[in-house]
């Protein structure tokens, strides 16, 4: 990344957090120069590239000011914890393929989308590896290491944990369809039908709709909407249900976008540990950070094997190639051989283009490219929603994924808005699809991974608009 882009991301970051304004002024050109230990032309083009990304705006004679950013709507509320964890049976899926419906046509303004825009991505590139490695590929290796998946692949996904600090040797590392599949696999390890999974609240619907399919159990706990789940509540949890497994998300969860802290999930980890339960780590958004460096996972702080951690190239390099993996620890072996009497291998060439791909680098620059456009275009999302949705709307800021939690004002009915935002072209997720008990009916997940343009400006106004009519109709 270029100083400029560096300062620019510095500054959006700063305006995303509050801490510059809307309206506030910016630092002189040579104020931010002597300040940055850069060059006028650095500040300049910084300057210029927010400028251009509608994030801040020059006057004549007076410098630049923040015209996109935070006006400071208040923070979520925190979850009420309740002593006594209630298990029940998950009936979820129709509810769930309801609204997944709704986001697959094109006319659609896809906000309930759980995928960010597939322009993001470097498709042409990737189609150049591929068409490159899959002509120079050894015929054997369509054969070799079928369930466990492409060696060199599984090589480079070590390479990266090891640069993160996390000890993982190639051999635990085995190939899914996509991190659904290796998150199903690794539950189908550990549990039989009837067992109990704890799980957050709110939690990721595929989480729910797994438990629903194997005939298992699920035990809400709640999450803090920036630290994740509630380590007290889990404890009692743990030791009045005996759950035989935990799935969570660590990093950006689906829907919070909370980021647990590094010491919480160390301990967190050794909670889980002394209760034997382990842990199924969805870190499907763990690349896509806001911050300086990429937040642990919990394997980081797993020294008995019981953390299943579970990642995919598809929602920060390859979408539609379905290539995930999982690190499964202990339970290694017995991953690898339902892979293998399931789907038996992951797709051989989409194996080689992506280890090719990582191989020649170039993936961190990628990297830092879409880090850096996701946090724009959170900051033009928040602004949105604050400028066109009513007085009691509440919402998230998170530190990296994609997705926004926002709380709707008293008695505004998330599904109503759903089914009446459809008539008018536009997809959200309602609240209850990320709860076993069909909870969270005030609020909403919108998702800023798609490219800001006229059409989501008036998307949201659109919404915004809606949710005024229904809190209406509820006051009367």
């Amino acid at each position: 990344m270029k100083r400029y882009e560096q300062l620019a991301d510095d500054i959006a970051r700063s305006i995303r957090e509050g801490l510059l304004a809307r309206g506030e002024r910016l630092p002189s050109v040579r104020q931010a120069s002597a300040a940055r230990k850069v060059s006028p032309s650095t500040v300049f083009q910084a300057y210029y590239l927010l400028e251009a990304r509608g994030l801040i705006s020059a006057r004549e004679r007076s410098g630049y000011f923040v015209t996109g950013g935070v006006l400071g709507l208040p923070p979520l509320p925190e979850p009420s914890i309740n002593d006594d964890a209630e298990v029940t049976e998950v009936d979820v899926s129709e509810l769930v393929f309801e609204v997944l419906e709704s986001t697959r046509a094109r006319k659609v303004v896809p906000l309930g989308s759980a995928f960010p825009s597939p322009l993001l991505f470097p498709m042409a590139r990737l189609a150049k590896t591929m068409a490159a490695s899959v002509q120079a590929m050894n015929p054997w290796r369509s054969v070799e290491d079928i369930s466990p998946g492409d060696a060199e692949l599984r090589r480079q996904i070590a390479l990266r944990y090891m640069i993160d600090g996390v000890q993982v040797p190639p051999d635990e590392i085995v190939i899914t369809n996509g991190a659904l599949e290796g998150l199903n696999l690794c539950l189908q390890a550990v549990t039989q039908p009837g067992d109990t999974v704890l799980i957050g609240s709110p939690t990721f619907y595929a989480a729910l709709q797994s438990i629903e399919r194997n005939g298992l159990k699920a035990m809400d706990v709640p999450c803090h909407p920036r630290e994740g789940i509630d380590l007290a509540a889990m404890e009692r949890a743990l030791t009045q249900h005996k759950p035989s497994a935990c799935w969570l998300m660590t990093n950006f969860q689906n829907p919070l976008g909370s980021l647990m802290p590094d010491e919480k999930k160390k301990d967190m980890v050794a909670l889980l540990t002394r209760h034997n339960v382990p842990l199924i780590e969805d870190d499907v958004y763990g690349e896509l950070y806001f911050g300086d460096k990429r937040p642990k996972p919990a394997k980081a702080f797993d020294t008995k094997g019981i953390v299943m951690h579970c990642a995919s190239f598809s929602k920060c390099l390859a979408p539609g190639y379905r290539v995930g993996w999982t690190a499964p620890g202990r339970y290694a072996k017995t991953v690898e051989r339902l892979k293998l009497t399931t789907t038996l291998s992951t797709s051989v060439p989409a194996q080689i283009a992506l280890a090719s791909y990582l191989k020649k680098g170039g993936y961190d620059r990628h990297l830092r490219s879409l880090r850096h456009t996701l946090l724009l275009q959170q900051i033009k999302f928040v602004d949105a929603v604050e400028r066109h949705f009513p007085e009691g709307t509440r919402l998230t800021s998170p530190s990296g994924g994609y997705f926004l939690w926002v709380k709707l004002p008293d008695g505004v009915n998330s599904l109503e808005l759903h089914r009446a935002a459809l008539k008018h072209g536009i997809s959200i997720a309602p609240g209850p699809i990320f709860s076993s008990h069909k909870k969270y009916t005030d609020y909403v997940r919108l998702n800023y991974g798609h490219i800001w343009d006229d059409q989501i400006e008036s998307a949201i106004e659109t919404l915004g608009k809606i949710t005024h009519k229904l809190a209406a109709q509820k006051a009367a």
